[in-house]
């Protein structure tokens, strides 16, 4: 059943949004670090635990029975979620263990050799950069960047001449999580299949906010992360094509993955348990599943409205306030609620403090994203990133907050 949007009710769901900060509600305006969890996801694994824990995949007894039944068939809600078969989802620590394990196998596999290129953005999490960096160094292939342009979206031009023969991996981000921005996935992918290299999304920005079918999507691979759309933390899932993850060797070993094993050798299971050695995130999973079908079960047309309309108001408001440099400021791109902002005279860490000192929680620093701060001449932003349970009121009191920031610290009115 699709229950009608309604925020106060939403946030009815999320215990933690009664919380007080120096005496002032919080604002909690950093889901894109990481989401709070309702009810649901806490019960769910408090309710698995308490009920049901045992090991999965290994035992003959009730509990294992049950637990292994619970494992799957959250296996089947996270497929469900994302459009996907439920044997294309792997189980993963996380977005970032997702990656590591993409480019492990490719490595393991021969896929790239010396002369071979791979191609990210400028606007890449560390994530989706450093297991890349890594593959290429450890081959000899080539790293290669499409850049940003200064308005926060990727220069296609550059992005013609960079995707060509040589490349064989094309990684890139659904949503940046500096800049906000929706990246043109139908474009890249055409781009790539054109010179048959693999393309890998990291989804874990668009997964809480955008309506998801990575099968119809044209991408080979995709990771996204259960913290980040309302679920436990330590647990992900790496989606992959059929015909990928069966070409693709495992990366992590042990039990759990094998059919037969010898003193000398080892036969592994097909996918997704070839990737899942040792033991497994079995209440996580269970958590996971419970936040999206806990997501699944809201009106998502009228939540994805409501963002919008919060993003808005989040940019607008910051654009009226002398002294605010948004990153990525377009309105010619989709986007999420999420902004990035520098302050002038004001190093982002003051500025978090400044708001958290009035309860307003947001991210500061350089988000592990490097490389994109260095192409805006920074070191550092703050970050707002609102979420389902975001109220306007909420949004306002962060705007209130940020106009006060400069002459607190004594930085002066822009003219």
């Amino acid at each position: 059943m699709t229950l009608p949007f309604d925020v106060d009710a939403v946030r009815a769901d999320f215990p933690i949004l009664e919380t007080e900060v120096d005496g002032h509600p919080l604002v909690y305006l950093d889901s894109g670090a990481t989401s709070q969890k309702p009810r649901a996801v806490l019960d769910a694994e408090r309710d698995f635990l308490s009920r049901a824990n045992a090991a999965v995949h290994r035992g003959a007894h009730t509990l294992a029975a049950e637990a292994t039944e619970l494992f799957e068939d959250a296996r089947v809600t996270v497929a469900e979620f994302v459009g996907a078969e439920p044997e294309q989802i792997v189980w993963t620590s996380g977005a970032t263990g997702g990656l590591n394990l993409v480019a492990g196998s490719l490595g393991y596999a021969g896929r790239l050799r010396e002369g071979d290129e791979i191609v990210v953005t400028e606007a890449e999490h560390h994530a989706n950069l450093i297991p890349w960096q890594e593959l290429a160094r450890r081959t000899g292939a080539r790293l290669r960047h499409i850049p940003v342009r200064e308005d926060g979206t990727l220069d296609m031009d550059a992005a013609d001449s960079l995707i060509g023969a040589r490349t064989k991996v094309l990684a890139f981000p659904h949503v940046s999580n500096v800049l906000g921005i929706v990246n043109p996935v139908a474009d890249l992918v055409a781009r790539a299949q054109a010179v048959g290299a693999l393309t890998v999304l990291d989804a874990c920005q668009s997964a809480p906010h955008l309506a998801l079918d990575l099968s119809a999507s044209g991408v080979d691979l995709a990771v996204f992360s259960g913290h980040k759309v309302y679920g436990p933390y330590g647990i992900g899932a790496l989606w992959g094509r059929d015909e990928v993850l069966d070409a693709l060797p495992p990366f992590t070993t042990g039990g759990s993955m094998i059919t037969t094993v010898t003193l000398d050798e080892a036969e592994y299971l097909p996918p997704p348990q070839r990737f899942e050695a040792g033991t497994q995130p079995v209440s996580q999973a269970v958590g996971f599943a419970a936040a999206l079908r806990w997501l699944g079960a809201q009106d998502l047309a009228a939540a994805n409205a409501h963002e919008a309309a919060l993003e808005r108001r989040m940019r607008e408001g910051l654009r009226s306030i002398p002294g605010i440099r948004l990153l990525g400021d377009t309105d010619a791109a989709e986007r999420v609620a999420l902004q990035a902002f520098a302050v002038d005279g004001v190093h982002a860490h003051d500025v978090g403090q400044f708001l958290d000192s009035r309860g307003v929680a947001v991210r500061v620093g350089h988000h592990c994203a490097q490389p994109l701060h260095r192409r805006f001449g920074l070191t550092a932003s703050v970050r707002a990133s609102a979420a389902i349970h975001t109220t306007t009121d909420e949004v306002d009191t962060f705007l209130d907050a940020v106009s006060g920031v400069r002459s607190f610290f004594g930085a002066g009115v822009a003219a």
